[in-house]
C-alpha cells in the first residue's frame, strides 16, 4: 500500500504526508516528523493577503531549511488575483504549492477563504486557473466533502480543480458543519477515487498507523495525510512503514517519548529562541503526555513551566517512567 507518490513533477519516496495545521506545523514540528519518516510536510495556513502586504510574521512562516525538504506552501486566501500573485512570490520557497478550500473555522471562512469557497465553483475555477497559471510548481487543493452535511459538492469541486489543471487534491471527508465532530466518511474517498485521473490524498480521522493503512486499502486513494494523529505523535509515521515492513508497529517507549521531546525543544529554540519555545512547547508537551501513568500531573507541571530548565526537568520525568 506504500508507494512513491507523483504530484506533477514532484515524486515522493512513499505517500505519507504531514498535513498543514495552522499553529503547529512550523519548521520544528516539521523537521521532527521528517525524522520519524514523513515524505512531505507542509507549512502552516499562509495568508496571501500578509504575502502580498509583505507581512514580516506572514513571511516567517515559509523559513525551512536542507532537512525540511520537500516543503509544500498551502495558501489560503478568496481573491484569485491575490492567489495568484502569492505564489509567484512563494515559488522559490518551496517545492508544491497547495490552496486551502477546506478550513472550517470562522475567521477563516469569515474572509471568504477555506472552505467557504466551496459554496462558490465558478469562484473556485477562477482561483485554480489563476494560480495554474502563475506557477510551474505543482498544484494541489484541499477540499471538505461539502458546506453542509448531506450537501456534498466534492465531486463538482474535485472535477473542477482537475480540469483547471490541479495536480492532485486531498479530501478531508466531513463537511464544513461538522468542524471535527463525528466521523468522516471514507465513502467519500473512494467515491472521488473513481471519478479523478489525478491522485487523490485521504485525510480525517487517522490516528493510529493502522488507521492509515486501513484508510488507503478500503479507499484505494493514492496518498494519506496525517493531520491531529500527529499531534504528541510525530512516531506515526515510523509506525506507518514498520506496519508496512514488517508487519508490526513497535510501541513508543517513554525514553524515545522524551527524547523526541528534546529534539523537539532544541530545533524551537534553535528557531525561535528560548522564551517562544518554552511558550509554545507547553501545549505540545501536554499532547506528548498521553497514555501513560501520571500523564495528567505532567500536563500540570508542563502548563506551569516559565524556563526550558522547567521543561527538561519534566522530559526527565517523562524519560524514566515506566512504559505501560
Amino acid at each position: 500500500m506504500l508507494k512513491p507518490l507523483e504530484i506533477g513533477s514532484l515524486t515522493l519516496p512513499h505517500n505519507v504526508l504531514l498535513a498543514p495545521l495552522a499553529g503547529i506545523t512550523n519548521l520544528p514540528f516539521r523537521v521532527v516528523c521528517r525524522r520519524q519518516g514523513a515524505a512531505l510536510a507542509f507549512t502552516e495556513m499562509v495568508s496571501v493577503n500578509g504575502l502580498v502586504r509583505d507581512g514580516a510574521n506572514t513571511l516567517a512562516l515559509l523559513k525551512s531549511s536542507p532537512e525540511d525538504q520537500p516543503l509544500g506552501i498551502q495558501l489560503f486566501g478568496d481573491s484569485p488575483g491575490d492567489l495568484a500573485e502569492a505564489a509567484r512570490r512563494v515559488a522559490g520557497h518551496g517545492h508544491l504549492i497547495d490552496i486551502n478550500m477546506g478550513c472550517p473555522v470562522r475567521k477563516v471562512v469569515g474572509t471568504g477563504a477555506g472552505s467557504a469557497l466551496l459554496r462558490e465553483p465558478l469562484k473556485v475555477a477562477a482561483i485554480i486557473r489563476a494560480v495554474r497559471k502563475a506557477t510551474d510548481l505543482p498544484l494541489t487543493v484541499k477540499i471538505r466533502s461539502g458546506w453542509h452535511c448531506g450537501d456534498d459538492n466534492f465531486p463538482e469541486i474535485a472535477a473542477i480543480a482537475q480540469e483547471e489543471g490541479c495536480d492532485a487534491i486531498t479530501l478531508h471527508p466531513r463537511s464544513r458543519s461538522q468542524m471535527f465532530a463525528g466521523q468522516s466518511d471514507w465513502n467519500h474517498l473512494r467515491e472521488l477515487k473513481s471519478r479523478l485521473t489525478i491522485p487523490v490524498i485521504g485525510s480525517g480521522d487517522l490516528f493510529t498507523a493502522e488507521d492509515c493503512l486501513r484508510m488507503l486499502d478500503e479507499t484505494g486513494c493514492d496518498g494519506i495525510m496525517v493531520a491531529r494523529g500527529s499531534l504528541g505523535a510525530p512516531w506515526i509515521f515510523r509506525q506507518i512503514l514498520e506496519l508496512v515492513q514488517g508487519g508490526c508497529a513497535v510501541p513508543v517507549t517513554n525514553r524515545e517519548r522524551a527524547e523526541t521531546i528534546r529534539q523537539h525543544l532544541a530545533l524551537f529554540i534553535r528557531e525561535q529562541g528560548e522564551s517562544v519555545a518554552v511558550r509554545e512547547m507547553k501545549k505540545h508537551i501536554g499532547w506528548y503526555a498521553k497514555g501513560f501513568p501520571g500523564a495528567a500531573d505532567i500536563r500540570r507541571d508542563a502548563n506551569q513551566a516559565r524556563s526550558r530548565a522547567d521543561l527538561d526537568a519534566i522530559t526527565e520525568r517523562i524519560g524514566v517512567l515506566p512504559d505501560a
